[in-house]
């Protein structure tokens, strides 16, 4: 058992300084944090499209206050930070359009068939459960084909960009945003159970881990936590590299992403903070030293439909511009009115992705039973 665990550690530790010595000490930080995640997402079961689900069918809002702890807990910091160092910390403010809400509202759904949004589907994935590993595959092949068509989706329609901070400045942005996610608990409570209402000193501790890996991202990335980029630019590297001449493309070929592109994603924050998840959800399954996170077994139809709904997934997410992580956390806790409005439309989408789940989702018969 013990050298079973100091592998484990020397694995996670020995990526950490590979990121070091290859990319330099932001990398290795970015990677920590990462792992950070890994470690609390799993390691103390926070999630984003399980507790969604458990407000519908459960009645359970405790995952999803925690959630609302987690943003409250970062807006703190975020906007006073972010107003005083406007030219080194970024927001992640997006516009609103047409296929915005659509995105939102079909990723919703689709994170339901997959039993995960974009960080569950990396913490699904490093923990082993095959779903996961099928789902992250998906998910990296859809986010790199939505880059693709990307400017026609934007073409129908859009907003400027709007924040709360633009409309009512800093600190008039921050009590708006404090304000608007008092008013989410509230629903929440109101529909939540009694005894499922608040959540155990367990969530409220991964609540505040999460806030503070989420701001030390933003402090050493320069922007907020997020997954889907890092995501596309991995399928973009595997048709880069199948001969795909990506250079025609407007996404690709817009300065920062050529850029991207042509380096090393040791040199890609998203892509770090994404490796570190993954192994950090892997440190957990082993350090439990369990098999994996294994799930029931499901039809191979089933495996196919969640491969075909992962991609949707994915798709969707960059027409979102972000998912769960990127547009609902650090949209909202950093004053981005696309936040909210990815929030109303993802929900939506999420309750119709749980009546759909059971027809996408069936397990495999036992062996030795009849079909």
């Amino acid at each position: 058992m013990f050298l079973h665990r100091a592998s484990v550690l020397l694995l996670t530790l020995g990526f950490t300084g590979f990121a070091f010595l290859m990319a330099g000490p932001r990398a290795g930080l970015l990677v920590m944090v990462g792992l950070g995640f890994g470690l609390v997402l799993e390691g103390m079961r926070f999630g984003f499209a399980g507790p969604w689900r458990m407000v519908v069918t459960d009645r359970d809002g405790r995952g999803m206050l925690a959630q609302l702890i987690a943003i409250a807990l970062v807006a703190i910091v975020a906007f006073p930070l972010i107003a005083a160092n406007a030219g080194e910390l970024s927001p992640a403010h997006a516009p609103v359009g047409f296929a915005m809400i659509l995105g939102a509202f079909v990723f919703g759904l689709a994170m339901q068939l997959v039993m995960g949004c974009g960080s569950g589907t990396l913490v699904n994935a490093g923990s082993g459960n095959l779903v996961g590993l099928i789902a992250l595959l998906g998910f990296i092949g859809g986010s790199f084909a939505g880059t693709l068509h990307l400017g026609w989706w934007t073409g129908l329609g859009t907003l400027p960009v709007l924040s709360l901070q633009g409309l009512a400045g800093s600190t008039g942005g921050l009590v708006l945003t404090l304000a608007g996610l008092g008013l989410v608990a509230a629903l929440t409570l109101a529909r939540a159970a009694p005894g499922k209402r608040l959540p155990p000193a367990r969530l409220w501790i991964a609540a505040a881990l999460v806030a503070a890996l989420a701001l030390a991202n933003l402090v050493i990335a320069g922007q907020p936590w997020g997954i889907v980029y890092g995501l596309g630019l991995w399928g973009a590297k595997v048709a880069q590299a199948g001969g795909a001449d990506l250079a025609q493309t407007a996404f690709w070929a817009a300065d920062g992403n050529a850029a991207r592109l042509s380096a090393s994603i040791l040199t890609d924050v998203t892509s770090l903070t994404n490796i570190g998840l993954l192994l950090g959800a892997f440190a957990v399954m082993r350090w439990r030293a369990s098999p994996g996170a294994a799930s029931q077994a499901l039809t191979l139809g089933s495996y196919g439909g969640v491969l075909i709904a992962a991609l949707v997934l994915g798709y969707s997410a960059r027409l979102a511009f972000g998912c769960n992580v990127g547009a609902f956390f650090s949209g909202i806790s950093t004053g981005s009115l696309h936040g909210w409005v990815w929030l109303v439309a993802a929900f939506a989408g999420s309750t119709l992705g749980i009546r759909l789940r059971p027809f996408v989702l069936r397990p495999a018969p036992a062996r030795g039973a009849y079909a």
